[in-house]
């Protein structure tokens, strides 16, 4: 009956852990886009998109040096390599151009797809067959978010809605991509290397397209090239591929339904937007969209 009790514990506890990874994981991205905004204020798109992943880079170089972890076997390199094309320069580049000429609030509403299409490539993927139920959930917990981030947006589509929706495609790709790598490598190990193996471009071109005065960047933009080096791209993740694996990449994947409202919570911090009832109850519902597509997934 013990060895019972422990074995129970052990199942229930392994799923509440990968949610609490994904939360925590969806807690810290959910402030790229305003930290991404507030470095565009000092910076230039494509400096910003190589200077974040060079950072990253080496931090991820250092952390692998200090652990002494063993180099990924040669059939785990073309993997790496999806998840840094997707995570590691394809999303951060393509918002950062989308950004020039969208608003972070307007880029929010591409947000609200990403969850579907992680769990369409998780499929794809890791070939995880969520039940239809799932799929009919992850669907309306996607327009709820869209609708939602989308009201009162009148400007006409234009060439950042293509790169943002660019954006989203990648990266759900670099995401489930790396939530299967995570289940052979670990968590914090894939975007580790991811961005090691970028540095060979990313590294010459922040040094190519540096500013030709770096006193002239206002300070809350370093603070945003910070954040999106350190938080964005590399911590965040820990948490975030450690959850996939963990968890599932279908079923993890929904909470980041919860990231746009998170979001305007902290554009609300930090660029004194006003949070309005209308989010409150959209963020109730995506919430229980959420916690109805874990049952089904």
């Amino acid at each position: 009956m013990a060895g019972q009790a422990v074995q129970t514990t052990s199942v229930w506890q392994r799923p509440a852990g990968a949610w609490i990874d994904g939360l925590i994981g969806v807690a810290i991205f959910s402030a790229s886009l305003v930290a991404t905004r507030l470095a565009l204020t000092g910076m230039d798109a494509l400096f910003l998109s190589a200077a974040r992943a060079a950072l990253a880079g080496i931090a991820g170089a250092a952390a692998l040096a200090a652990f002494r972890e063993k180099r990924p076997r040669a059939k785990d390199i073309s993997a790496l390599l999806i998840v840094a094309a997707g995570v590691v320069v394809g999303f951060p580049l393509l918002t950062a151009l989308a950004l020039r000429t969208v608003s972070a609030a307007h880029g929010t509403v591409f947000v609200g797809l990403l969850p579907l299409a992680t769990a369409l490539f998780g499929a794809l993927r890791s070939g995880e067959r969520p039940s239809p139920v799932f799929w009919l959930l992850s669907i309306c917990g996607a327009l709820v978010t869209v609708g939602f981030a989308a009201r009162g947006l009148e400007t006409p589509l234009g060439a950042g809605d293509a790169l943002m929706f660019a954006a989203i495609l990648v990266c759900g790709l670099g995401y489930a991509e790396g939530g299967v790598l995570a289940r052979r490598l670990g968590g914090w190990q894939v975007i580790a290397w991811a961005t090691v193996l970028s540095l060979p471009v990313s590294l010459p071109l922040a040094l190519v397209l540096r500013p030709a005065a770096f006193s002239a960047i206002p300070l809350t933009a370093w603070a945003g090239l910070a954040y999106v080096a350190l938080f964005s791209m590399l911590i965040g993740f820990v948490f975030w591929y450690r959850a996939l694996a963990r968890g599932g990449i279908a079923a993890i994947g929904q909470l980041q339904l919860l990231q746009p409202f998170l979001g305007l919570g902290v554009a609300a911090l930090v660029l004194g937007e006003r949070i309005e009832p209308a989010m409150i109850a959209a963020a109730v519902a995506v919430a229980l969209c959420v916690a109805l597509a874990r049952r089904f997934a």
